[in-house]
C-alpha cells in the first residue's frame, strides 16, 4: 500500500536529518517544499512565475500557489508508491489542502501518517545556539553534540564553518512561540483523525532513527 508521510515538530527538532534518511531508506522521493518552490521559479513554470512575483517583493507566496506546486510534484510517477513530504502543511488549513491533493493524485489506496517529533524545548535552544554549517557543501554541525574534528572547519570539504545570524537564544525562543501558536494545532488535528504518531526526539540520531522506523511501520 502507498505510504504518505509528513513530519511535525518545532525548529531544530531533527526532522531534516531524519526525513532525508527515511526517504532514502524507503526509496521514496523526499519532497522538500522549499526546494520545490526554488525549482519552480528557476524553471519558470506557471506557478513559479507567480511565486517569483511575490518573492521579488519580499512577500510571502500565497499558499494556493505553493499547494499547486506540491500537487504537480506528488502526481509524478516516482511518488506512486509513497513520498516523504517536508515543510507542508504548516496549518490546519493547509492540512485540508493536502488531503484534497492526495484525493486527486492517488490512484490506489494509501496510508497517510503524520509523525510528530516530541522534544524538550531547552534542548532545542541548546542545539540552535551551538549550530554551525558549511557555506560550501551545506553540512550541518553542532559544536556541542556533533562538532567538526578541528572545531573550525568542515570535515567533508575543509571550508570554515559559519553560524546564522538568527541562531541566537532570543530569536530561537521567538520562533518556538510562533511555531506552537500557528503549527502545533496540527498535532491535535491529526490525532483526532487517528493518523498521528509521536516519537521521542530526545537522544542521539541513531536512537531517534530507530523510533522513527517503528512509528512509520507499526
Amino acid at each position: 500500500m502507498k505510504k504518505e508521510l509528513i513530519f511535525l515538530g518545532p525548529p531544530a527538532c531533527g526532522k531534516g536529518t531524519q526525513t532525508s534518511k527515511l526517504a532514502e531508506h524507503l526509496n521514496f522521493p523526499h519532497v522538500d517544499t522549499g526546494s520545490l518552490l526554488r525549482a519552480a521559479v528557476k524553471n519558470q513554470t506557471p506557478e513559479g512565475v507567480t511565486a517569483e512575483s511575490y518573492m521579488s517583493k519580499g512577500q510571502l507566496v500565497p499558499v494556493e500557489v505553493v499547494a499547486a506546486i506540491i500537487k504537480r510534484r506528488l502526481a509524478e510517477p516516482d511518488c506512486a508508491n509513497g513520498y516523504v513530504l517536508d515543510g507542508f502543511p504548516r496549518s490546519v488549513e493547509q492540512a485540508g489542502m493536502l488531503e484534497e491533493i492526495n484525493k486527486e493524485v492517488d490512484k490506489e489506496d494509501a496510508e497517510f501518517r503524520a509523525v510528530y517529533f516530541d522534544i524538550d524545548t531547552e534542548l532545542l535552544i541548546e542545539r540552535i545556539v551551538n549550530r554551525k554549517s558549511c557555506p560550501k557543501c551545506g553540512e550541518i554541525y553542532n559544536m556541542k553534540f556533533k562538532a567538526p574534528k578541528d572545531g573550525v572547519h568542515c570535515d567533508k570539504c575543509n571550508s570554515e564553518l559559519t553560524q546564522r545570524k538568527d541562531d541566537t537564544e532570543e530569536i530561537a525562543r521567538a520562533r518556538f512561540e510562533t511555531y506552537y501558536k500557528e503549527t502545533a494545532p496540527l498535532t491535535e488535528y491529526y490525532e483526532n483523525k487517528g493518523v498521528l504518531r509521536k516519537i521521542d526526539a530526545n537522544g542521539s540520531i541513531e536512537q531517534v532513527w530507530e523510533r522513527l522506523l517503528k512509528a512509520v511501520n507499526d
